[in-house]
């Protein structure tokens, strides 16, 4: 793991993401005697080799190929920085210690010795018309969905029939959903987003066959 903590303070969760989970981490802190205090503590533990703190500013530092952003900021500046998170490479982890992201839910909550902590993963883009095809021919359908963050709904087409999707659900670039066919049969879909293109699988009756999809 690549994690990024914004606004590091000391240094603790750069620190602890080394000596703990063994990843690379990178902690951006604005107050300059903050960050070299976190610098020193960085050396103290012995992880200099894998952490580094730089001083500079949240909005302005490029923490775009982080795969973990952890953060304790205050609301105000979590949302502030949603747009910029939500560009991120789907799937991303987010992290955010007390304070949450205004109308972006979490997609899990945790409360350890009374303290809240939320946890998000950066949404794919899935919202419009994807062509889907199983690649041994036999099964296309239509599925148009609408999106508001994580939260996914919609409908599939096939053969001019249209049914509700069933259960759909979007984690990072991980899309699920089930339908009823035309002779009512209920089918289900995990595929993995990229971009304008999704591929996956399509399971019925203990039958799985593979499916792709396009964004018309």
């Amino acid at each position: 793991d690549l994690v990024f903590d914004l606004g590091s303070g000391d240094g603790k969760i750069p620190i602890a993401a080394a000596k703990q989970f063994g990843a690379k981490a990178i902690g951006i802190e604005y107050n300059a005697d903050m960050a070299e205090l976190a610098r020193r503590n960085v050396r103290r533990a012995g992880v200099d080799g894998t952490v580094q703190i730089i001083t500079g500013d949240i909005f302005k530092e490029d923490f775009s190929k982080a795969n973990v952003v952890t953060m304790y900021l205050l609301p105000d500046l979590n949302v502030k920085l949603r747009p910029i998170i939500l560009k991120m490479k789907p799937g991303t982890r987010v992290t955010s210690h007390q304070f949450h992201m205004g109308d972006w839910e979490p997609d899990e909550r945790f409360n350890v010795e009374y303290r809240d902590a939320y946890l998000w993963y950066v949404p794919a883009e899935v919202a419009g018309e994807w062509a889907l095809k199983e690649e041994s021919g036999g099964f296309e359908g239509v599925v148009s969905l609408a999106q508001r963050y994580q939260k996914v709904g919609g409908s599939i087409t096939m053969g001019g029939k249209t049914q509700p999707l069933l259960s759909p659900t979007l984690t990072g670039d991980k899309l699920a959903f089930s339908f009823l066919d035309n002779e009512g049969n209920l089918r289900a879909m995990k595929a993995t987003v990229s971009g304008a293109t999704m591929s996956g699988d399509l399971s019925w009756f203990g039958r799985t066959t593979n499916v792709t999809g396009r964004r018309r």
